[in-house]
């Protein structure tokens, strides 16, 4: 009978955040795959779990995945740990759960931290919808695409950032995005947790000053639906009424619908459509 993978979530600064269930099925797995065992051993050691560890990182994640969907397919259970949060967001465990499903493998998922949600709740922006963008590329031109791809997103952007690059993340990100507003989460769960709501410039003032310090997330507004009409509203303005037609229909809408849409587009009757194209 083949083994059971176990995604474990592991507190984001706080060991007191771990759950029973966690705590429980790492002492009973037969062997934990960790990011960096030098580091999960120290939790480890905090709650006495002796279980056997294999490192498990981005740099031997496809081939080391294929071992372990071996020993699953043998019967060994085996627990995933990242160095903080929840395994499969922004760390390698997406692949070895790809390949554990290739191979029918059963997975779970045991719920616990994860540093976005948590500065998602925190932020006093918006929660009903949001994107989850994790760290930027450091390929400038990815870099950029994505920026410009966030440039009309609606809902609320959550990012991660490391200390030494947020000052030049906060400038690429006002530059593309314009002035937002935006919270600044910090040291999340630890002694030091910091949260607070500001923009870009407010941000880049203030660590002009100050070094910063601590991982971070930023939790950034997106474009109001007012503001993306009122954009729009101006893109109208520059295509004459055939053109406009033309945009829908290339879409494959016909022609009556099309109408319909100029129309509402322009704050016009379809009447005053029909006859302007006449």
């Amino acid at each position: 009978m083949a083994g059971k993978l176990y995604l474990c979530a592991t507190p984001i600064g706080n060991l007191e955040d771990i759950t029973f269930r966690v705590l429980n099925t790492l002492k009973e797995v037969d062997l934990i795959a960790a990011e960096d065992t030098r580091h999960s051993i120290k939790l480890l050691n905090h709650f006495g779990i002796k279980t056997p560890m294999t490192s498990y990182h981005e740099f031997n994640k496809v081939e080391k995945a294929r071992y372990l969907v071996e020993q699953l397919k043998e019967g060994v259970n085996i627990a995933v740990v990242t160095d903080a949060g929840t395994p499969g967001i922004s760390d390698p465990g997406e692949e070895l759960v790809r390949q554990c499903y290739e191979a029918g493998i059963e997975v779970t998922s045991l719920p616990g931290p994860a540093a976005c949600i948590t500065a998602l709740t925190m932020s006093g922006l918006a929660t009903r919808r949001f994107c989850f963008e994790a760290f930027l590329p450091s390929e400038k031109k990815e870099k950029q695409w994505i920026l410009d791809e966030l440039k009309n997103e609606s809902r609320t952007i959550i990012i991660y950032e490391a200390p030494h690059r947020l000052v030049r993340t906060l400038e690429e990100l006002k530059e593309t995005l314009g002035n937002r507003r935006l919270t600044i989460c910090r040291e999340l769960t630890k002694k030091y947790e910091e949260a607070y709501q500001t923009t870009f410039e407010e941000a880049l003032a203030r660590y002009e000053v100050e070094e910063p310090k601590g991982e971070c997330v930023l939790v950034i507004e997106g474009k109001s639906i007012a503001q993306k009409k009122e954009e729009l509203a101006k893109s109208w303005e520059e295509m004459t009424l055939e053109e406009h037609m033309e945009m829908y229909e290339s879409q494959g809408i016909d022609h009556k619908e099309a109408m319909r849409r100029v129309a509402k587009d322009r704050g016009i009757s379809k009447r005053d459509v029909y006859q302007q194209l006449l």
